[in-house]
């Protein structure tokens, strides 16, 4: 078993010294902080502590308790909101929780379909199925890359759902949510927001502000955008305290348990973090997006969005079916150093065989790339799928770039601390 231990040891130590030579470009994915990542292999991911700060179920959770309430207190304070918890694993399980509180099965409720960018969690193999909910399809834009709204508007009023999802997994452009409101309120439904992708952005007020534009519920995932750990957030503004109570009892005993503390203290440090700098950094995750989707643009590729600027987030769709298609050039990218992921595009039929590529640059960004970068990264693109270059010659000039980036931005001890941020375990920061 020894050899065992070993060989799960290497394979993880591989894939880290793959990634810290590569460029990653996936839009769901980013880096922790060294102070977070070093709460990740503290004493609090071997405790238990049910229920909420001073109501537990278990003893010896004063510290806990302390550094959930601060958790809780950052996440109202960033979101300007009334209701957090921050008790449900990961977004998925956060939707799971707002589907228990507000919706029965069989009930309809409004969402985007997946060929136009929406979540798993939102399908019927997904959370939605888990609970028996109906999707109700909103009519889509896919020249705006948004949501049509005069046409979902006579949608909702027909199908008259209760509880009406908004939200992407493919997330260009904020969702006509303060459009919607009034349409919502006609027919007494409650508007929910999946701001995983966009968290950060939200929180750095550099996107929309869902839960002040018609939403009453937002929940989301802590490692995209807003750069925390694998863990999940609900967050409320409503004038029902009923509401609040429902959100609460769904997470807890509803669908979580203990509530991985290691992760809770690890967001508790990422939301101090996006108060200190995330404004600074949802711009420049923006900023950066913008350019390489014009760079990319510029070299022949057909880049989704182009009426509105091709983004407003983090997030590049592009369409690769000339390029041979979205799950080819996924894997041949990927063996060039770029690491991306095949995506569905508006009309696509089958998940594994999409038209799309889906680019992101939350995490380019958090380790200090700016936008010569990237047109730096459309050029290895455009080498490599348009001018055949060979992988090995991309490969090794996307780790010369890469080298040029070794620390964490953005984030408290940036350049202080001696750290590796591909290390098999994190190190204190110093």
């Amino acid at each position: 078993m020894a050899q065992v231990v070993e060989r799960i040891r290497s394979a993880v130590k591989a894939h880290s010294a793959r990634f810290e030579r590569s460029i990653p470009l996936i839009a769901s994915e980013n880096l922790l902080s060294p102070y977070a990542k070093e709460l990740l292999i503290s004493d609090f991911h071997s405790r238990y502590a049910e229920g909420l700060p001073g109501e537990r179920y278990y003893e010896g959770n004063e510290q806990v308790d302390e550094v959930e309430r601060i958790c809780l207190t950052l996440a109202k304070e960033l979101f300007r909101c009334s209701f957090a918890d921050v008790r449900p694993i990961s977004g998925t399980v956060a939707n799971l929780a707002v589907l228990k509180a507000l919706a029965a099965p069989a009930d309809p409720v409004g969402t985007t379909r997946l060929s136009d960018g929406a979540h798993i969690s939102s399908a019927v193999f997904g959370a939605f199925g888990l609970r028996g909910v109906k999707p109700v399809y909103y009519a889509w834009d896919e020249e705006r890359m948004t949501i049509d709204v005069p046409k979902t508007q006579a949608i909702l009023r027909e199908a008259r759902p209760k509880l009406c999802l908004f939200g992407l997994s493919l997330f260009l452009f904020p969702l006509p949510v303060r459009e919607l409101a009034p349409t919502l309120q006609e027919i007494g439904a409650t508007g929910w927001y999946d701001g995983a992708h966009v968290l950060g952005l939200i929180a750095g007020g550099e996107f929309q502000d869902p839960l002040h534009e018609g939403c009453s519920v937002l929940s989301a995932s802590t490692h995209k955008t807003l750069p925390g750990p694998q863990h999940g957030i609900l967050l409320g503004e409503s004038a029902d305290p009923e509401l609040y109570r429902k959100l609460g009892s769904a997470a807890f005993p509803g669908v979580t348990s203990n509530h991985h503390l290691h992760a809770m203290a690890a967001l508790a440090v990422s939301l101090a973090e996006a108060r200190a700098f995330g404004r600074a950094y949802a711009r420049q995750v923006i900023a950066n997006a913008r350019a390489l989707a014009g760079a990319l643009a510029e070299r022949g590729f057909d880049v989704l969005g182009e009426k509105l600027g091709y983004t407003a987030s983090h997030t590049i769709a592009v369409r690769v079916g000339r390029e041979g298609g979205g799950a080819p050039v996924a894997a041949r990218l990927a063996e060039a150093g770029l690491i991306t992921n095949k995506n569905l595009l508006p009309g696509d039929k089958s998940p594994k065989e999409p038209q799309g590529v889906r680019l992101g640059t939350p995490e380019v960004t958090r380790l200090g790339m700016t936008e010569p970068e990237m047109v730096r990264i459309a050029e290895l693109f455009d080498a490599l799928l348009h001018r055949n270059a060979p992988a090995e010659r991309i490969a090794r000039e996307a780790g010369e770039l890469k080298r040029e980036f070794t620390r964490l931005q953005y984030c408290f001890a940036a350049g202080e601390a001696a750290y590796r941020y591909y290390d098999l375990v994190g190190r204190p920061a110093a």
